[in-house]
């Protein structure tokens, strides 16, 4: 994988990701999403609750089921930010099956920055967005 994905984590299918018709739901993808969200922005030094003096809140969700994946399939998830404004961004996701590169799903959340102390919306920290930017 790479397609402008430069951050990647796995991850393994649990029972608990597996519903009624022997597959990983839809909606664990968004949690798959959620998991490598927060160790993508880990590996900027942020989180969502920090990003540079404000956090971040997702005001938008999608998933495109692709194909099925099974207990304990390895996935692998591919991160980036795009569509970069002044106060909000788009996180892209990519889910392959590790073991034949079959892409799984895609997918992606609306972020936006967020002051929690005065709650109010607020710009992307110059530092953070020099950070995502392609």
């Amino acid at each position: 994988m790479n397609e402008g994905f430069a951050f990647t984590a796995e991850f393994d299918v649990r029972v608990g990701d597996i519903n009624y018709g022997g597959h990983m739901g839809k909606d664990k993808f968004l949690l798959l999403f959620h998991d490598a969200r927060m160790l993508y922005l880990e590996s900027l030094g942020c989180s969502e609750a920090d990003i540079g003096g404000v956090g971040l809140i997702m005001n938008e969700a999608h998933v495109n089921y692709k194909a099925e994946v099974f207990l304990r399939d390895r996935l692998r998830v591919g991160v980036r930010a795009a569509e970069i404004g002044g106060t909000r961004f788009r996180l892209e996701y990519r889910v392959e099956r590790a073991a034949d590169g079959a892409l799984a799903a895609t997918g992606y959340t609306g972020m936006v920055a967020f002051d929690y102390a005065n709650r109010r919306v607020a710009k992307i920290p110059e530092k953070f967005r020099a950070a995502i930017e392609p």
